[in-house]
């Protein structure tokens, strides 16, 4: 009853403590709920086929996102027909897609993402089922038909873009969808291998009968899909795109639970400070320590349920929106669905809950310290601010963070992040614990010019700030918290971008280079009007499993002459010109089972198989590709590659036409441009936690400031009644406030700081060269200024309206 009757009374106080667990529990929830949904649909190409066998020949390597390899043209003949033959059956389609755009009023049509490809065979169009509209399917090789809503109609002339360069065509007919259809002979011609054969049935059939006999025939070399299962379609880009936004949704996870405790564990530490003389009582009347711990996490209880309960149905109303946000910004596929799932919400409740008690131990511990005297305390001096337990906690953390900061400076790229976050972590809560014993020092140097300036306000406002230590560090500590992360959060956002640019720019000597503009990549006519270097990415499938590597036709002697950087471990990227040889990183090499001079077994895009000589072995850090073969042999077995760039050495062009879908930009732009995309999501990822830290720990300076504030009234009256205007009582507060969001901000930068260091000391000597320390200050002023206006609402309202009433 004791219990129930405090927070009933101190409901104010306790507010924060349940909007941080609320908003805590409801982020998890949201996360929880996405993560585990499939979220996808049936590729709208494949609705209209019951059954579908999907090639599983070969697996990609860990953190890539590729296809399976082709089956080999043999094998696609034998298994379509032997497919068509079963019964119930009406039609097999070996689906071949390959890249087409239209060229309309001098420009690309349409927005094609890089690696989409929009060319099919007209057999593919009753996969989807995509009908004609007007005109006829296409039955010459100089026919398309097209989406209708592009433009043109039966018999119109119009311009294709494919991998080799721009072709006329005559538009046969149009259909109610996206694509360009040509013969299938044509299709067969400019298409790679095939990975996905559709399965017609007959009206009447029994699809699970032709699902199964399908399964026979496909053993060893492919998956039959039905139902829903057709969602394992979509292109291996969404695959990507789900496990970008598993981390986002991951971290957001991490640094909201670790907030929440940490704002919690701070709210009840500064009310247990508060309560002192309320306990003391407690204590007089024949409370025991042990009764007064029960007290406290009884609170924590109520507390909790409460937010945890509002957060987990907060969450799953909101994980839609979310979703659909996260989709909007490239972290889910479009048209991700949430699956809602109770047991999903009673989980996340339940971890709420349980930080809000672990968050509790601490403060209840040091309530069943208190004794009786402490009723009689009438001053509110803090003459131990800082206990011995608390002192060596916050050095033990501080170490660790030191340690995580050297270990991030010579580890690995993949690793450097993780030590990154638990340096900052680390050292984030270590100057927590040890603000009350940085106070005094630093509020003695920062009130110095203010008791110059404002006399005895000043005088005042240092002598406050001094006395009541563990308040000040309480205020303190959540202003560190948010600085701190949003200064690595943003510092190492920027940093690893301008590091990845600089290698990416020194890498390549070139006067300028020439990417895709409105298209996916260059086709060959582009490519080949630029007197320069192209680099021809493909996918092959080497090594005894078959695994997928990212690999790329060069011309050998030009593309050693501009990536000046590469080094060979052995042999001579002069004997790369062959069509069987091929040059490797020296992780490829490991994966093909392979040695210099030796041979390597590879399949390529069109599903045939061949040997080629390995000539030369290359460091990891200076091949930009895995594999690198020559121009021609990625041309012969892979009919839709599109030229990524050609890195211009000689004159500039006298002009490149606009239907090609070229632009040339700076070395540095390019090497931006490269990995953009990347950098795009990462940035609103990074403000997506930056707001999400600030937000938390907003709640907590409010918070805190609320109740310091609320128990400074007896305070205000005196001062008050010994001559001071209201005005210079707001004047005091509002210094107070400034000084604390100072320090805050100044402590979390220091914590920040070596965090940075160890990762720009990390890239530098991964990337090989020069990385400079790179802050976004627009971010970081944002940050403060928030914390800052945040702040004095929080001290300046309740104060003013503390200065209101009487002072009889």
């Amino acid at each position: 009853m004791i219990t129930l009757a405090t927070v009933r009374e101190r409901r104010t106080a306790l507010a924060g403590s349940f909007l941080a667990l609320c908003l805590g529990v409801a982020i998890l929830t949201m996360s929880a709920l996405i993560l585990l949904s499939d979220g996808t649909r049936v590729p709208a190409r494949y609705a209209g086929t019951p059954v579908v066998v999907k090639s599983t020949e070969g697996r990609g390597q860990p953190g890539q996102f590729l296809d399976a390899a082709p089956w080999s043209p043999a094998r696609t003949a034998e298994l379509t027909r032997r497919l068509a033959a079963v019964p119930g059956v009406r039609a097999a389609v070996p689906d071949r897609s390959f890249y087409a755009q239209a060229v309309l009023d001098g420009t690309p049509a349409g927005d094609q993402e890089k690696g989409e490809r929009q060319g099919h065979g007209w057999s593919s169009a009753a996969l989807a089922p995509c009908r004609l509209t007007e005109g006829r399917p296409p039955r010459h090789a100089h026919e398309v038909a097209l989406d209708r809503t592009l433009g043109p109609r039966p018999g119109d002339r119009v311009t294709l873009l494919t991998a080799r360069g721009p072709a006329p065509f005559t538009v046969s007919g149009t259909v109610d969808g996206p694509g360009y259809y040509l013969t299938d002979a044509t299709a067969a011609r400019l298409a790679g291998g095939v990975r996905t054969i559709g399965v017609l049935t007959r009206r009447g059939a029994d699809p699970a009968a032709v699902a199964a006999a399908a399964e026979r025939l496909a053993r060893g070399s492919g998956q039959v899909l039905t139902g829903d299962g057709r969602r394992e379609l979509a292109p291996a880009q969404d695959a990507r795109t789900r496990w970008i936004g598993g981390q986002v949704l991951t971290a957001m996870t991490v640094l909201s639970l670790f907030v929440t405790v940490f704002v919690t564990a701070s709210t009840f530490a500064f009310a247990v400070s508060r309560r002192r003389r309320e306990y003391g009582l407690l204590r007089t009347v024949g409370a025991t320590p042990r009764q007064l711990r029960r007290m406290l996490r009884t609170e924590a209880l109520v507390v909790g349920a409460a937010g945890a309960g509002a957060g987990a149905l907060l969450g799953a109303a909101g994980a839609p929106a979310l979703a659909g946000v996260l989709a909007d910004h490239g972290f889910l596929p479009a048209g991700f669905a949430v699956d809602l799932r109770p047991w999903v919400l009673a989980a996340a409740g339940a971890t709420g809950l349980g930080a809000a008690l672990a968050a509790v131990g601490s403060a209840s511990r040091r309530a069943g310290r208190i004794g009786p005297l402490d009723a009689l305390r009438e001053a509110e001096t803090d003459d131990r601010p800082m206990s011995r337990a608390r002192l060596l906690t916050g050095w033990a953390c501080t170490a660790l963070g030191a340690a995580a900061c050297l270990g991030s400076a010579v580890a690995d790229p993949t690793d450097m992040v993780t030590l990154a976050l638990a340096s900052a972590v680390g050292l984030v809560t270590g100057m927590a614990l040890l603000t009350p014993g940085l106070v005094p020092p630093v509020v003695r140097f920062a009130t110095r010019p203010l008791n110059r300036w404002a006399g005895a306000t000043g005088t005042l406002v240092r002598e406050t700030m001094l006395t009541a230590v563990r308040r000040t560090a309480s205020t303190t500590a959540p202003v560190l918290a948010t600085i701190g992360f949003v200064v690595l959060i943003t510092g190492n956002t920027q940093t690893s971008v301008h590091g990845h640019t600089a290698r990416d720019t020194a890498a390549v000597r070139a006067e300028a280079a020439v990417v895709a503009d409105g298209t996916p990549g260059l086709s060959d006519a582009a490519a080949d009007a630029v007197d320069g270097t192209p680099v021809l990415p493909t996918t092959l499938h080497a090594g005894p499993r078959r695994t997928a590597v990212e690999g790329a036709g060069v011309e050998p002697g030009a593309f050693t002459a501009v990536h000046h950087r590469l080094t060979v471990v052995s042999g001579s990227l002069a004997a790369l010109r062959a069509p069987d040889t091929v040059a490797v990183s020296r992780s490829t090499l490991a994966l093909l089972d392979g040695r210099a001079g030796g041979t390597a077994r590879v399949t390529f895009e069109d599903g045939r198989t061949g040997r080629l000589r390995i000539v030369a072995v290359l460091t990891d850090g200076s091949a930009p590709y895995g594999i690198l073969l020559p121009r021609a042999t990625v041309r012969a077995h892979d009919p839709s590659a599109l030229t990524e760039v050609v890195h211009r050495t000689g004159r500039t062009p006298a002009g490149l036409p606009a239907a090609l879908g070229t632009r040339e930009i700076s070395l540095a732009a390019h090497a931006g441009r490269a990995d953009a995309e990347e950098e795009r999501l990462v940035w609103v990822f990074t403000l997506l936690l930056v707001g999400m830290s600030a937000g938390y720990t907003g709640i907590a300076v409010g918070n805190t400031l609320l109740m310091a504030t609320a128990d400074r009234v007896p305070d205000f009256r005196v001062l008050r009644l010994t001559g001071a205007t209201g005005r210079q009582v707001l004047w005091t507060v509002a210094a107070e406030t400034t000084i604390v969001v100072a320090l805050g901000t100044v402590l979390g930068g220091l914590a920040a700081l070596p965090s940075l260091l160890g990762i720009r000391a990390g890239l530098s000597a991964s990337l090989g060269v020069p990385v400079d320390l790179v802050v976004p200050w627009t971010p970081v002023l944002a940050a403060v200024a928030g914390t800052w206006a945040l702040a004095l609402a929080a001290s300046l309202l309740p104060a003013r309206a503390a200065l209101r009433r009487p002072l009889g």
